[in-house]
């Protein structure tokens, strides 16, 4: 079977479990600058540069993987949120975006086999990617509504290098997440399309939005569903919701996704709203409690958390989902669907 066999097969079994937050864990470690920096010599200091410690102190990440995955994760998302040329610029090491990126694969991949070994339940390594710091929708100049720091081709190239190091390092899937410009998401989309033709074979993409209101649009304005009709196209293994807030306040937005998408739901929310210091508060339980609901609504098929959330976390997550039944996939009628920053569907 191919990977996106394998992956469908175990979501139609159980509901799946991604893993937690990784800044989080490692701030734990209260790492120093020369722990950042290791002996790259570089130009900038390093430190807050947690995609780096793949090359220079690689027992971090594998540490807080090997925590996930005894919590009970089916999935390791590479610790690789800003290993994009763009990003890493900020910490002169974008020469060295392809070998953090294949270094970091490698590491998940080692352990997620290591894991499936030991018991033979599969598990899956998803490259994650993020949305840079640049957004093709909005001009960074209040005065230049027409203004664009970057243009649709450069960003797709950028995410491209760090898509075929991931895919060298291993990585089943390309998770584009944290999506808050859905035409940034559509560049990750084409450098996955294109990476997968040049080696001639299916690569998976899992999407994950990330709302800047309650309200449910992302920064570019767009809503769940006209998200969802943007990007169906690209035939994602899964399409969900990361980030901004708590599974509290993404319930309506997750119900609404559940309905419509004919794939897997993904949704990895915060440990609830940070406090006046920025910290996240809510225990385990609260967090399981929250997720277990859309589980028991059949609105989900892979859960896990991502600020603040911990392997206790996860391990919650895992033993109030364990033996619900997964979501079905719906199967909507065929019409013309398309997207502004609203849905548009034209009947038949």
């Amino acid at each position: 079977m191919t990977t996106r066999q394998t992956f469908l097969a175990e979501a139609a079994k159980r509901i799946l479990i991604t893993d937690g937050a990784f800044g989080t864990e490692i701030q734990n470690w209260k790492l120093s600058e020369a722990d950042y920096a290791g002996d790259l010599g570089l130009a900038k200091d390093q430190k807050g540069n947690n995609d780096i410690l793949a090359l220079t102190k690689p027992e971090v990440p594998e540490a807080i993987h090997r925590a996930y995955f005894e919590a009970g994760a089916d999935i390791a998302e590479t610790n690789t949120f800003s290993a994009n040329r763009i990003s890493q610029a900020d910490y002169a090491a974008e020469h060295l975006v392809r070998e953090i990126n294949v270094e970091s694969a490698k590491l998940a991949r080692r352990l997620a086999d290591e894991f499936q070994a030991k018991d033979g339940r599969p598990r899956f390594v998803a490259g994650a990617v993020g949305p840079t710091n640049k957004t093709l929708s909005l001009s960074p100049d209040v005065n230049d509504p027409g203004f664009r720091e970057i243009d649709f081709d450069y960003l797709k190239d950028v995410y491209r290098e760090q898509v075929d190091a991931l895919l060298e390092g291993g990585a089943d899937f390309i998770l584009i997440e944290t999506v808050f410009d859905t035409l940034n998401a559509k560049a990750g989309i084409m450098a996955v399309l294109e990476a997968a033709e040049a080696l001639g074979r299916d690569v998976p993409i899992m999407l994950s939005m990330t709302l800047t209101d309650l309200s449910g649009r992302n920064l570019s304005g767009h809503t769940v569903e006209a998200f969802w009709h943007a990007v169906r196209h690209a035939k994602p293994v899964t399409i969900g919701l990361n980030c901004s807030f708590g599974a509290e306040q993404l319930r309506p937005h997750v119900r609404t996704l559940s309905g419509i998408c004919d794939t897997l739901i993904m949704v990895y929310p915060n440990a609830g709203l940070p406090n006046e210091l920025g910290e996240y508060d809510e225990q385990p339980s609260t967090t399981a409690g929250l997720v277990r609901e859309w589980a028991a609504n059949a609105q989900v098929n892979v859960l896990g958390g991502c600020c603040g959330s911990t392997p206790a976390h996860i391990a919650a997550i895992a033993k109030a989902v364990g033996g619900l039944t997964p979501r079905a996939l719906p199967v909507p009628p065929v019409v013309t669907r398309l997207a502004g920053l609203e849905p548009m569907t034209m009947a038949a």
